[in-house]
C-alpha cells in the first residue's frame, strides 16, 4: 500500500519552487562532538574499562614485589538496525500544482523539486529522531534505540549519591540546582578537560535569563558584562568552570554530567545516516510508485557509569 500523501492547496498558477518544512530538532550531540563516535560497528563492540585498587603504590624496596589489583570490565554497545520506507504513488501528484514538472507523458516522474525536498526532509527527520533517541530513547519502542536516559535509569552501578533529584527549573532556582549537580561530581572526575553538564533546553534558557541579572532577586543587577538580558548571543555556557552542553533531546528539567570520552555513540557507517535513496520502480515493476529508503544502525553506551551524575532522572535499580 502506498504511503499516504495528503495535499492541501487551492493554488492556481506556477509553483514558486520552494517547499517549507516545519522546524525540526537538529542533532547537536553528534554535530558538535558531544559524544565519542564509534563507527564501523557491524553488530557489537566492546567498551573496555581498566581500574586499579588503592594499593597500587607501595614503599620502595630492592625486590620486585607485585602489588595492587588491576580489574578489566567491559560494556557492550550494540547498535540497533533502523529504516525509513516510504512508497509514493506518482498519480497523487498529477492533480497538484507542481504537476507540470513531472512531464506531459503518462510515463511521468516524481517532481524534482519535491524529490529534492523529500530527501532533505527525511534526513532532517532522522537527525531529529537520532538526537532524541541518544538521550531519551527506549529500545523496546519501534524506531528508537535505548538512550543514555534509559541506561542511567536502570543501572544499579550508578551511585545513589550521584542521582540528584530534580525539580521544575526556573531562573530563580537554576543556579542552586546546577550547584547540586557540580557538588555530586566524583572527585576523580571533577576537573577533567572533557567533563560537561548536558542540560535540557529549558535549563539552559533559565540559566541564560538568570545571568541577565534582572530576573533573580539575588542577582538584581545588570547581569553578565552589564548587558542585562541581551548579554547572551548563543555562545558557550559554563557553570562553576564546567562547560554546559545544551541537548535538544533531553527531557525538560533533566541533565546528565559526564565526560565526552565516557559517552559512546555506535553505528555502522556514518554515511548511512545521511544517505536517502529515491527509487522509481516504474522501469522494474511497471507501476507508478517511487520508494524512499534509508537504512542505518545506531546505539549508545556509557563506559563507566560510576563517573556519571544525573539530575531529574530516577533510577529504578537503586
Amino acid at each position: 500500500m502506498p504511503t499516504t500523501v495528503n495535499i492541501t492547496t487551492s493554488y492556481a498558477g506556477e509553483f514558486a519552487g520552494k517547499y517549507i518544512a516545519a522546524a525540526l530538532l537538529s542533532a547537536p550531540t553528534l554535530d558538535k562532538g558531544g559524544v565519542t563516535v564509534m563507527p564501523n560497528v557491524k553488530y557489537k563492540s566492546v567498551v573496555k574499562k581498566v581500574s586499579t585498587d588503592a594499593n597500587l603504590i607501595k614503599d620502595a624496596s630492592c625486590d620486585f614485589t607485585p602489588t595492587g589489583t588491576v580489574t578489566l570490565t567491559e560494556r557492550i554497545i550494540q547498535p540497533k538496525e533502523l529504516q525509513v520506507n516510504l512508497n509514493l504513488c506518482k498519480t497523487t501528484f498529477e492533480s497538484d500544482w507542481d504537476a507540470i514538472s513531472m512531464g506531459y507523458s503518462a510515463f511521468d516522474s516524481l517532481p524534482k523539486t519535491f524529490s529534492d525536498f523529500l530527501i532533505a526532509h527525511v534526513s532532517e527527520k532522522v537527525a531529529a529522531a537520532t538526537e532524541a533517541s541518544i538521550w531519551t530513547g527506549v529500545g523496546a519502542t519501534a524506531g528508537q534505540f535505548a538512550g543514555f536516559g534509559s541506561i542511567v535509569s536502570t543501572d544499579a552501578l550508578l551511585p545513589a549519591a550521584q542521582e540528584v533529584a530534580g525539580t521544575t527549573v526556573t531562573a530563580a532556582n537554576v543556579v542552586a540546582e546546577l550547584g547540586k549537580i557540580v557538588d555530586a561530581i566524583p572527585q576523580t572526575v571533577y576537573g577533567k578537560e572533557d567533563l560537561k553538564i548536558y542540560v535540557s533546553s529549558n535549563i539552559a534558557r533559565a540559566y541564560v535569563r538568570a545571568l541577565g541579572g534582572f530576573a533573580v532577586a539575588a542577582t538584581s543587577n545588570s547581569g553578565t558584562n552589564a548587558q542585562g538580558t541581551q548579554w547572551y548571543t548563543n555562545g558557550d555556557l559554563s557553570f562553576d568552570g564546567v562547560p554546559m552542553f545544551v541537548v535538544n533531546g533531553l527531557a525538560a528539567n533533566t541533565a546528565i554530567c559526564a565526560q565526552t570520552s565516557n559517552l559512546y555513540f555506535g553505528t555502522g557507517l556514518m554515511s548511512d545516516m545521511t544517505e536517502v535513496q529515491v527509487i522509481d520502480t516504474a522501469a522494474t515493476l511497471g507501476d507508478k510508485n517511487v520508494r524512499v529508503i534509508m537504512r542505518y544502525t545506531a546505539g549508545v553506551q556509557i563506559g563507566a557509569i560510576e563517573d556519571v551524575v544525573t539530575y531529574g532522572i530516577p533510577n529504578a535499580a537503586n
